[in-house]
């Protein structure tokens, strides 16, 4: 959601001059209290600790994209369970697909339309690996777990708006909170959803061979975290549940626009206290890291298909920039937010191409020409979705390049 910043930006009102001397004390008292509005935190983990930190004490929870030697492991173990599985069933393994889903705010109406309409014309496949980032990440546990969950995807994406979401602060908060909204709202809509038998369902996915991944940032650490969601539903912890829900908030927290999600973690040297945001502000996608390599990773022959899908267009929409500070921020936050975007594709290409992957990419194209009307707008959502949903009824044109590329 972290394209959304740039859209809360773009609609926020600038602050008026403060006349009154009543009014000019309690701004100059509000500055004064910056940092004051929200509770004290314990200390970050120290970088030499963080490669060993567990949540929940779970240690094949989470992964780190430059030390990727678990997520190799991972990924291998998750070969045997897939293997032995379908060794029960009497068959061989099947080929591999894989999903990202990127970021993209309300967007993600793209991405959910397309996956339904995937679903009712009855060749979309069971993901071996499903990952997302932000409102991607909100997206994966209904795309992981198939067609089964396409009612209630539906219902997250066509039947809530800007309420469901947020609730606004006081201009205020800029200076005394750690986020211009409240996310509340977003958190009770992850949890009516995302509850125990859905992850009854993703663990037993997981022992079938099947990952789930969500990336959030560690802002502390200025690194990306990989969260392995099937492992932390398997785990049995009893507050397993309450964990994967605030992932899900975590990777979808816009820095600076929502609060971030703090996370308790063990070190050596104690408790610590972790501060994680949107996946966003690393990457808006991701399949796996540049850093892994899946060619002849245990079963050589195997043939593998990548799928992904940004809910996004390629490119800012051309707009007459306002002279305003925060008009000019957004302006330039969305531009780099799509660019960087761009750059995902290509660095994932690059990676499917050297491990044998097909890689396939959906975006929404210049043929949606709804208006823009501000952030989670529930008319606009639904015109979204039933564009990516008709496209993929009639089958989904995939690009087998990133935009611009000349083979």
């Amino acid at each position: 959601m972290l394209y959304g910043l740039s859209r809360l930006l773009s609609c926020a009102r600038p602050l008026r001059v403060v006349k009154r001397p009543a009014l000019a004390a309690a701004l100059m008292a509000a500055v004064g209290l910056a940092g004051c509005g929200h509770g004290e935190r314990l200390a970050a983990a120290p970088a030499d600790q963080l490669k060993h930190a567990r949540v929940l004490g779970i240690a094949n929870g989470r992964f780190f994209v430059d030390e990727p030697g678990a997520m190799v492991q991972e990924g291998l173990r998750s070969v045997q369970r897939e293997a032995s599985y379908h060794r029960t069933l009497g068959r061989d393994l099947p080929p591999a697909s894989f999903l990202a889903l990127s970021g993209g705010g309300d967007d993600g109406a793209f991405g959910a339309g397309l996956l339904v309409g995937w679903s009712e014309r009855g060749d979309r496949p069971s993901f071996k690996l499903v990952t997302g980032i932000s409102t991607g990440a909100l997206i994966a546990p209904f795309a992981f777990l198939g067609r089964d969950y396409d009612d209630a995807l539906t219902k997250v994406f066509t039947t809530i708006d800007q309420k469901d979401i947020l609730e606004k602060r006081f201009i205020l908060a800029a200076l005394t909170h750690d986020g211009l909204a409240d996310t509340a709202p977003l958190y009770h809509l992850i949890s009516r959803y995302l509850d125990e038998e859905m992850i009854a369902r993703i663990a037993r996915e997981y022992d079938r061979g099947r990952l789930l991944l969500i990336a959030t940032t560690n802002l502390d650490a200025a690194r990306p975290v990989i969260w392995n969601i099937g492992a932390i539903a398997k785990s049995g912890h009893s507050e397993s549940l309450a964990l994967i829900r605030r992932i899900l908030l975590a990777s979808a927290s816009i820095p600076g626009a929502f609060p971030p999600v703090m996370f308790d973690v063990e070190t050596s040297s104690g408790r610590r206290q972790e501060l994680h945001v949107d996946g966003g502000a690393v990457a808006q996608a991701f399949l796996y890291p540049p850093s892994v390599s899946i060619r002849g990773a245990a079963v050589p022959s195997r043939r593998r298909t990548a799928y992904i899908i940004r809910n996004g267009r390629l490119a800012a929409s051309p707009e007459q920039t306002k002279r305003r500070a925060l008009d000019i921020a957004g302006r330039a936050i969305s531009t780099l937010i799509a660019s960087n975007g761009v750059g995902d594709l290509y660095r994932m290409y690059a990676t499917t191409r050297r491990d044998g992957v097909a890689y396939n990419l959906a975006y929404i194209g210049d043929d949606f020409t709804e208006a823009y009307p501000g952030l989670f707008d529930r008319a606009y959502m639904n015109k979204l979705y039933e564009h990516g949903r008709a496209k993929a009824r009639a089958g989904y044109p995939w690009r087998n390049a990133p935009p611009g590329l000349v083979r």
